[in-house]
């Protein structure tokens, strides 16, 4: 198995563990997606994507159409995306997602969050070089032969396909994330959930004291209601 593999692997349980939490972030992913390109979903491959995600996660179809009604409303605050950078303590590198209406409340708290933690706050690029992002989608496993599959698909920049309990995931970069959407569609493969992440290229063990000082800081900025992902650079293999 490839690096996509054991990243699933390593974070599986770890994160979004709230489903109120969840939801909300669904929420603004909505709010951003109708802004971008309407509330149709039949028109708005990211609505699309974003409704998938939200019966995914099972909320309630009824939260998500007032989400999306009250994204229509001219009054709704848009979110705008946000990436923060830095190192936690013991040389663990953090690349922080937001989506906030409010970016220097965001840029306190973060800053914040660091200074707390005996972390360090970086600047644009200081760390974002260190993780692939990439792009992923989750599918039913009907019997499907992932080796086939990892053939037809290469051509739409399919990188790593594999198996588990809940269906078959299918990595690729960042970039290829319409195509592939597109080809499942036309195929009519239905799409369970999708999404994007980033990858650490390198990874490093920590002992057990110096993993609680990481997770510290982790778990106070994912708290934080503008954080969408935390991505880090600790090695997570058991």
């Amino acid at each position: 198995m490839g690096r996509a593999f054991e990243f699933r692997k390593g974070r599986k349980m770890k994160r979004w563990s709230a489903m109120a939490k969840a939801f909300t972030r669904i929420g603004k992913d909505i709010v951003m997606a109708v802004k971008e390109g309407g509330p149709n979903p039949e028109a708005n491959s990211r609505l699309r994507a974003v409704i998938q995600n939200a019966k995914a996660a099972n909320m309630p179809k009824e939260n998500v159409e007032r989400a999306i009604k009250k994204a229509t409303d001219k009054d709704t605050a848009n979110y705008k995306e946000q990436l923060f950078e830095g190192y936690a303590p013991h040389g663990i590198a953090l690349l922080i997602e937001t989506a906030t209406d409010n970016n220097n409340r965001t840029v306190a708290n973060i800053r914040s969050y660091f200074n707390k933690c005996n972390g360090t706050m970086g600047t644009q690029g200081s760390v974002e070089f260190m993780f692939d992002h990439t792009c992923n989608f989750r599918i039913p496993n009907n019997n499907v032969d992932i080796e086939e599959m990892e053939l037809e698909f290469i051509d739409f920049g399919a990188e790593e396909i594999f198996a588990d309990e809940d269906g078959i995931l299918i990595y690729a970069p960042f970039g290829s994330f319409g195509a592939i959407q597109k080809e499942l569609e036309a195929r009519g493969i239905e799409i369970l959930s999708s999404g994007f992440e980033r990858i650490p290229q390198i990874t490093k063990k920590l002992s057990a004291s110096e993993i609680a000082d990481v997770e510290k800081l982790i778990e106070k900025i994912e708290e934080d209601d503008d954080v969408m992902n935390v991505y880090h650079t600790m090695d997570e293999s058991e």
